[in-house]
């Protein structure tokens, strides 16, 4: 029985080929118009593994459980945050169609008697300028939506509510009337993400933020009763205190 050699050379580029190719790999030239016949039961014959055939699943990774990774907030809308612009627009369109005043709905003009403190948790709520509006509701959508998806919506609604109506207070303590909009609430909210913000980068977990947005929102929230009276000063400068120690305090339970 006659067995193969072990190799062939090429005529072409005299290059050592396997006995069983037709054409030189190296040079593509002919060696042999057809391989040869390897005989059942030589050595060189290799037992077939017969495959088994049928579709092969792909793998699948199962859903990520509830903070399995850390450093990951699981994603979920801001629903407190949408609420509270949701009622300054309200109020806004309320009091545009002139059959209630800011003051029916809550609006700080003078000093408080003994029943009407009420007002200090809704005056947030109710603007007299379209431009402090804005200013006020972007930032409130800003960082409200980062502390809440950070820390959850009770947090977020915790901070503006006390910043907010602390502020105000505090307006109404240092007779600074009229107190309107949500400009304590909106400093609230970013001064305690501020706050979270450098506690987090001393810890050694900088998130690398441009903050020179954040400074220049904040600038322009304590400067609009410069132009708008009916921001108050002393209620944008209280609600700042008050977020910046709630930010202080809530920073290390989210490493």
């Amino acid at each position: 029985m006659s067995e193969p050699d072990l190799f062939v050379v090429c005529k072409n580029c005299s290059s050592e080929v396997s006995p069983y190719v037709t054409e030189c790999p190296y040079c593509g030239q002919r060696v042999r118009k057809r391989a040869p016949k390897i005989e059942r039961g030589t050595a060189t014959e290799e037992p077939r593994t017969r495959r088994r055939r049928g579709r092969v699943k792909p793998p699948t990774l199962s859903r990520l459980r509830r903070d399995e990774i850390p450093g990951i907030a699981p994603e979920t809308r801001p629903y407190v945050t949408i609420a509270l612009i949701v009622l300054a627009l309200a109020a806004t369109v309320v009091t545009a169609t002139g059959q209630v005043s800011r003051y029916d709905m809550g609006g700080i003009y003078f000093p408080l008697d003994q029943g009407d403190w009420w007002r200090i948790a809704a005056t947030p709520f109710l603007y007299s300028n379209g431009g402090y509006e804005f200013v006020a509701l972007v930032t409130i959508g800003i960082f409200g939506m980062l502390l809440e998806r950070r820390f959850g919506p009770v947090a977020a609604l915790l901070v503006f509510m006390i910043a907010a109506a602390g502020g105000a207070a505090l307006g109404v303590a240092l007779d600074d009337f009229p107190i309107l909009g949500g400009n304590g609430g909106a400093l609230g909210l970013l001064a305690a993400w501020y706050v979270d913000d450098r506690l987090s980068a001393r810890r050694g977990n900088d998130r690398e933020n441009d903050l020179i947005g954040v400074y220049v929102l904040a600038a322009l929230l304590l400067l609009l009763p410069v132009a708008e009276p009916s921001a108050s000063f002393y209620a944008g400068l209280g609600g700042a205190a008050a977020g910046a120690v709630i930010g202080a305090v809530i920073s290390p339970f989210r490493p």
